[in-house]
């Protein structure tokens, strides 16, 4: 007798068909899913039922969503009061989930400010990243970290501002040396008074919010005012400032003057990739721009990825007042609700045609172009490298995502085990990892343990989330810094995890450790070598390197924060803020120690029952 055979689950325009009795015109959003419940697409619908219907259809559908259809197997659906909310809530969804056929911005890091920090009587000058809980004035976004620092450089020129920390401002008894290279008007050691440094403050945020051409003018006539008055030493210090507040201006490169607060957007498409360039313009000075490369398909058009990276682009970021864009997009009125409502202002979107925006746009349109062609050219040169790596090594196909393991530590201390990632689009910073080496057993050193703790860990938690391996997540190839030694460690990690189809090579320092002489030991099979002058030895190398590279910053961040850990890191309600304000008050934790119920309450932020739980932590410590 035979058993009855399970029959395949049932997908396509059929299974989506069979939603619609059951849908009405509601405004919200609708998940298509895969026979394993895997999110293939995430849409948003003025009218859910009308939307759902056209997929419905057997045919008149592109390639790429025909494909979605055959692959369907169920929908899930979310009603929405308005338009509006369903297409913030689709861009959210998009985010967190995901899925195969969307429009996907894969690199979104959040951008620098920089911040004129309030808290102190003497307001700092910083760069800040993340979230704008800090009271003080913030300015951006800046575009990189660079573009940030060559700001704050010539800031520091200009209008001699702290940047140091509290800490720091309190316990200086002498001016450092910013004060020396006329960087820092030295407010820590009194050689400028608050009103004097508030106006300097005040200054430097009129040029920040674009007020260049008024404080230019105003130092002038202060500088004619001080040549007259025979304060020379005045005099020459505000010609210095002019001339350094003459510098920025010309190192901003394009400086719009009829655009105050806007981000220009442009996008490019080529070969069935894209790239969007975004200028930010703030207080008519441009503060950098950045490339994007969304994941597009092949039959997806313009003003649909355009569409697409502003819901994304936005979704944790606040837009200006205005968006330049290349392309009409689809829904430019319901964006531009949805950002105003995000924002609590108007959100304006222009695609100008003529005048200075069209210049802007036509400025981003070839930064676009030629970042794409770089882009292709690289990502061309990459893919010979993986098929070299395929054939060097004999791997059934060229892999497209590459591990690369690597530990660090100083005799055991502060041990922390790192994993980088590189594939057909050259180094995945965003998918980077770092472990906290958690072994207590360990002996200090232990690099095989390290590797051990590391790898499974790694490979414990795919095994849980994605055990069918039908994610981008899991490697086609691990390289790891060692030789036979680690290899047959990681065979046997791999054997006690049940996972014995991944392949692996360890990279050893070859004869004398001479970069080039590299010797590379996979399970089973003999040592080999590599010619010095093959590129995939260089490819090899520059992975490797990036891996230790990594490590070694990850070490070095861990060794500095224990180095500034105190005991007040240990107690409940103390926070960053509070250890500042302790540290500040006492000198030291040691002081804080010893110090009474009456002299914790006299520090700022520290009320009677934080003074009690201090005072009792440090009496139970003895």
């Amino acid at each position: 007798m035979t058993e009855p055979t399970s029959k395949a689950p049932e997908t396509g325009h059929e299974i989506i068909h069979s939603y619609l009795k059951t849908l009405d015109n509601s405004p919200g959003v609708y998940r298509m899913l895969d026979a394993q419940s895997r999110v293939l697409y995430v849409g948003k619908a003025r009218a859910l039922k009308r939307r759902v219907s056209n997929y419905a259809k057997p045919s008149g559908h592109s390639p790429r969503i025909a494909r979605m259809i055959r692959e369907t197997a169920s929908m899930m659906f979310l009603t929405t009061r308005t338009e509006t909310e369903a297409l913030l809530l689709e861009q959210n969804l998009i985010k967190q989930l995901k899925p195969r056929y969307n429009v996907l911005l894969r690199d979104d890091k959040s951008f620098p400010n920089i911040l004129v920090a309030r808290a102190h009587a003497f307001p700092q000058i910083k760069k800040h990243r993340g979230a704008k809980t800090e009271k003080g004035d913030y300015f951006g976004p800046f575009a990189s970290a660079g573009a940030v620092n060559r700001t704050l450089n010539q800031l520091q020129k200009v209008f001699l501002l702290r940047n140091c920390t509290d800490a720091t401002f309190e316990s200086r008894t002498r001016p450092c040396l910013l004060y020396q290279i006329k960087r820092c008007s030295a407010p820590c050691t009194g050689y400028i008074s608050a009103t004097d440094y508030a106006a300097s403050v005040a200054d430097a945020v009129r040029f920040l919010k674009g007020d260049s051409t008024e404080l230019q003018a105003q130092l002038a006539t202060q500088m004619a005012e001080a040549s007259e008055a025979m304060e020379f030493e005045r005099a020459a210090a505000l010609r210095d400032r002019i001339r350094a507040l003459t510098n920025v201006q010309s190192a901003q490169g394009i400086n719009p003057r009829g655009v105050r607060e806007a981000d220009v957007i442009a996008l490019h498409m080529e070969g069935g990739q894209a790239c969007v360039q975004v200028f930010f313009i703030r207080a008519n000075q441009n503060w950098g721009n950045r490339d994007f490369y969304p994941r597009v398909g092949a039959d997806i058009d313009a003003p649909e990825v355009l569409e697409a990276f502003l819901g994304q682009f936005y979704d944790q970021k606040d837009p200006p007042p205005q968006l330049i864009l290349s392309h009409q997009i689809d829904n430019a009125d319901l964006m531009a609700d949805a950002l105003s409502q995000k924002l609590g202002r108007k959100v304006e979107l222009l695609v100008p045609q003529r005048g200075e925006k069209a210049e802007l746009i036509d400025s981003a349109m070839r930064n676009a172009r030629e970042s794409l062609a770089r882009r292709m050219a690289e990502g061309q040169a990459q893919t010979k490298l993986l098929d070299g790596l395929a054939d060097a090594f004999d791997l059934d196909t060229p892999p497209k995502r590459i591990e690369v393991y690597d530990n660090s530590h100083i005799q055991g201390a502060h041990a922390v085990g790192a994993m980088i990632v590189a594939g057909p689009d050259g180094f995945l910073k965003s998918q980077y990892r770092k472990f906290n080496i958690r072994g207590d057993d360990l002996t200090p050193g232990d690099d095989f343990g390290m590797m051990k703790e590391v790898l499974t860990r790694r490979f414990q938690r795919l095994l849980k989330e994605d055990p069918d391996r039908m994610s981008e997540a899991w490697p086609d190839l691990l390289l790891i810094d060692g030789g036979a030694g680690q290899v047959s460690a990681v065979k046997q990690i791999m054997d006690d995890l049940g996972i014995d189809d991944l392949p692996f090579i360890g990279v050893a320092k070859g004869i004398d450790r001479d970069q080039g002489k590299e010797e590379f030991h996979r399970p089973g099979q003999p040592v080999m070598a590599l010619q010095r002058n093959d590129p995939v030895l260089y490819f090899i190398q520059r992975l490797r390197d990036e891996a230790h590279r990594f490590a070694i910053g990850a070490h070095r961040a861990k060794r500095s924060k224990a180095v500034s850990a105190t005991p007040l890191d240990d107690i409940p309600g103390v926070g960053a803020t509070r250890k500042r304000a302790l540290l500040a008050h006492f000198g030291s934790a040691k002081a804080v120690s010893r110090a009474n119920l009456s002299d914790l309450t006299a520090v700022e932020g520290i009320n009677d029952a934080l003074a009690q739980k201090i005072y009792d932590y440090f009496q139970d410590r003895g």
